[in-house]
């Protein structure tokens, strides 16, 4: 095959790849976009705040998770990394002390055995709007995360554009600098000299 010609295909197929990472980068900084946008505006409709850093309600809590919560204080929830330190930080906490280390589906377990049991139905209650709320805010996490990995996967799709796009500039220069009848691999495409007798 001429030099030429393999130098022309290759470099086209560059620009191809390279338009391909293009629309790819642009699906997914929609994609990041969009999601990031409804997480947004979904948790600002809620109008939840932070309590101030030195406030009982962080003061009150485990070391680790008032440093979690006090990275935020005072402001308003906004983001899925907000949701999740809410979620994980306040809210778990505060579940681990309503419902004794216990989940909603074990409290219900025993309310199932005692029915009449007034006290353990307001636990169960509150224990169910607690980790109703939770799941709420780590599946919003969840959204605004993947949006996260929509915006790294936008940067790495438009960086291989730009680096297909160099190497197939790179592919027709050297096209027009190559000899019209150079071949790719000429020992490979020699053929040897047939004996006649």
């Amino acid at each position: 095959m001429l030099r030429r010609t393999f130098d022309a295909i290759v470099a086209a197929a560059g620009v191809a790849i390279a338009a391909v990472l293009l629309i790819a980068g642009g699906l997914l900084t929609w994609g990041h976009s969009f999601v990031t946008t409804q997480v947004h505006n979904q948790l600002v409709a809620q109008k939840i705040f932070f309590p101030a850093k030195n406030s009982p309600e962080i003061t009150s809590l485990p070391k680790a998770d008032a440093a979690a919560m006090s990275k935020y204080a005072g402001e308003q929830m906004t983001t899925g990394a907000q949701a999740e330190t809410w979620a994980d930080h306040f809210i778990a906490v505060h579940l681990v002390k309503i419902g004794g280390g216990q989940t909603y589906s074990q409290l219900s377990g025993k309310l199932l055995a005692d029915p009449t049991n007034t006290a353990l139905a307001g636990q169960v209650e509150t224990v169910f709007r607690g980790e109703t709320l939770r799941g709420l805010l780590l599946n919003a996490y969840g959204f605004w995360q993947m949006g996260q990995i929509m915006l790294i996967g936008a940067f790495v799709a438009f960086a291989g554009a730009v680096l297909m796009l160099l190497l197939s500039g790179f592919g027709y220069l050297h096209l027009r600098r190559t000899a019209p009848e150079a071949e790719v691999l000429p020992k490979l495409g020699a053929h040897p000299e047939v004996q006649t007798a």
